[in-house]
């Protein structure tokens, strides 16, 4: 950042630029919010990943051990899946926050806040909770979840309930204690449902953008202090969207 500001002063495009310590004091602890662009229709998707807290790598660890076992930064991060956007990125120390379900919704909360209207939302296994498909109905969202292969059609509640026979095709009426189901079954007609939601599309607003920021930045953290490394995760996924909006602007 010092050199990009160092830079513009050269040609003249600001007055002046900041020395490091400047910089430092700044923005090490600054956490900021991510933009939306001008649109409404969104299909977005919600998953998590890790940075490390260390700066070891696998043979050292596994060479000569690791004498205090850092925890990893969890970083949760929804994006819509079309444009391959980032919308909310949330990051905790491991085993200090809520769950990914929790953060999805409350991402999910904060863009219909903001008058954005959600037409799908993908997830993997781990937003198989009750909270989450209710939540999803309520708000008039389709869900692309897939559920746990052994759910049970009636021990949920009902938006869950109908997710689950939806996607292993179960019936609803009175035969339905009649009716032969295996897991051997569930497999194959989840597996249609997958393809007929096009699951497969939450990859490019998810590990995408996890797979360009790791590649770009690393996925090791420098910070020591529990709320510059929150700071220092959220920065990357900004600086991240800040450089693919600026890139799409000028296409």
């Amino acid at each position: 950042m010092g050199g990009i500001a160092r830079k513009l002063s050269g040609f003249g495009l600001i007055p002046e630029y900041d020395d490091y310590t400047t910089i430092w004091y700044r923005v090490h602890n600054f956490k900021p919010d991510i933009q939306l662009l001008d649109y409404d229709d969104l299909e977005v998707g919600c998953d998590g990943t890790g940075l490390k807290t260390n700066n070891a790598g696998h043979y050292r660890i596994y060479k000569y051990g690791e004498r205090t076992r850092k925890k990893h930064l969890v970083v949760i991060i929804t994006g819509d899946v079309r444009r391959k956007k980032l919308i909310g990125v949330d990051a905790y120390i491991e085993g200090e926050g809520p769950s990914e379900p929790k953060v999805g919704m409350k991402h999910v909360d904060k863009i219909v806040w903001k008058g954005k209207r959600i037409k799908k939302y993908y997830g993997d296994g781990a937003f198989d909770t009750n909270n989450t498909f209710a939540q999803l109905e309520e708000l008039g969202i389709e869900p692309a979840t897939p559920v746990h292969i052994d759910a049970s059609p009636l021990g949920s509640d009902p938006p869950r309930r109908r997710a689950v026979r939806t996607q292993f095709n179960l019936p609803s009426g009175p035969g339905r204690w009649k009716f032969h189901d295996t897991k051997k079954r569930r497999k194959r007609m989840q597996k249609r449902w997958r393809d007929r939601v096009k699951h497969g599309l939450r990859w490019p607003g998810t590990e995408g953008i996890f797979s360009a920021v790791k590649r770009r930045f690393g996925e090791n953290t420098v910070s020591k202090k529990k709320e510059n490394l929150i700071a220092e995760a959220i920065q990357r996924f900004w600086t991240y969207d800040i450089i693919c909006d600026y890139a799409l602007q000028r296409v």
